[in-house]
């Protein structure tokens, strides 16, 4: 979310909403993301969101364009898939163009939308989105940290995975399915990661930082169809019952490698599995060469965060999100 200050006059503002933006419009809106990022020095809308701007229309996702004198200078997208949750939001002006009230224009826009039942995300929790949120009159409700680490001599113990669980690699088209139900079960508590769907995990493979080879699944072995049969086939598929993963991701560009998804099913959390899976990948960033390992969790998981502190990790910055108190 980024902010701006009271509308000035002299220019013509528009604000026109899609359920489907048209390759243009989809480039269009990268490019400004873009130029916001590299101002700001952090993404202003999320990986998901940013998959979600080119394809097929998705159910109960809206996209906001701002215009000023049909130039585009703003956007906003919107979610409405959550049953129990206000629609969730993302924002973000044009560095050249803020200061003239149109991400309090797009804001408004998405309070009307919502029925005034909105949470939005202020990535960074910069000072004038802080400001933006109180203007429209939202408070703040969740914090997600990003933490970092040096993996430059990477000293971490020997993992000890429980008695019947190995560690291969994801297979892709055979694991999915598996992987799509115990990471919803990990993830029953969090409304973005836990409703992840087959289309969002075909975005993430036909990305070009997708490697299986950095992808790890934990699997109990000889439970795959409650018979305890089944040969051992480690690393090209299996036949045990996935218990757990680490999916890392390599962001090249920024010399950074990240635990991008890393989850235990709720039947195996409490043996230690979730350290091992991440020190098996923390190392697998290290073989690759890349000097820092970073990861995201919410301030209030106070097990996770002192799991990683434990292993060297410290808040580098801070998401935060903000909420209408209905």
């Amino acid at each position: 979310m980024s902010s701006d200050d009271i509308a000035r006059p002299g220019f013509s503002r528009a604000i026109e909403t899609y359920a489907e933006l048209i390759p243009d419009q989809a480039e269009a809106v990268l490019a400004l993301l873009a130029e916001a990022a590299r101002v700001d020095g952090q993404q202003p809308v999320s990986e998901q969101g940013r998959l979600r701007l080119r394809g097929r229309p998705r159910e109960g996702i809206s996209h906001l364009l701002l215009t000023v004198d049909g130039e585009l200078v703003g956007y906003a997208q919107l979610e409405d898939t959550d049953p129990v949750e206000a629609p969730a939001a993302e924002l973000v002006v044009h560095p050249s163009y803020r200061g003239h009230g149109h991400g309090r224009a797009l804001g408004s826009a998405l309070l009307a939308a919502s029925g005034k039942r909105l949470r939005v995300w202020a990535h960074g929790g910069h000072s004038a989105a802080r400001h933006l949120a109180q203007v429209l009159g939202l408070t703040l409700f969740r914090e997600l940290r990003q933490m970092r680490r040096p993996l430059t001599d990477l000293e971490l113990p020997e993992p000890k995975l429980p008695d019947g669980v190995r560690v291969r690699t994801f297979v892709p088209g055979q694991d999915d399915t598996a992987w799509l139900a115990v990471n919803s079960a990990a993830f029953a508590h969090h409304p973005e990661q836990g409703s992840l769907t087959q289309r969002d995990l075909d975005d993430r493979k036909a990305e070009p930082w997708f490697d299986p080879a950095g992808f790890f699944l934990a699997e109990r072995e000889g439970e795959a169809d409650g018979t305890g049969e089944g040969e051992d086939r480690t690393g090209e598929g299996g036949t045990g019952r996935l218990v757990g993963f680490h999916w890392t991701k390599v962001h090249a560009d920024d010399g950074l490698g990240e635990v991008y998804v890393l989850g235990v099913s709720p039947a195996a959390q409490g043996g230690g599995l979730g350290k091992s899976l991440t020190t098996i990948g923390l190392r697998h960033l290290a073989a690759q060469g890349l000097p820092t390992a970073m990861l995201y969790v919410d301030a209030d998981n106070k097990s996770a965060v002192s799991v990683y502190e434990r292993l060297g990790f410290l808040t580098h910055e801070t998401d935060l999100m903000y909420r209408t108190e209905t």
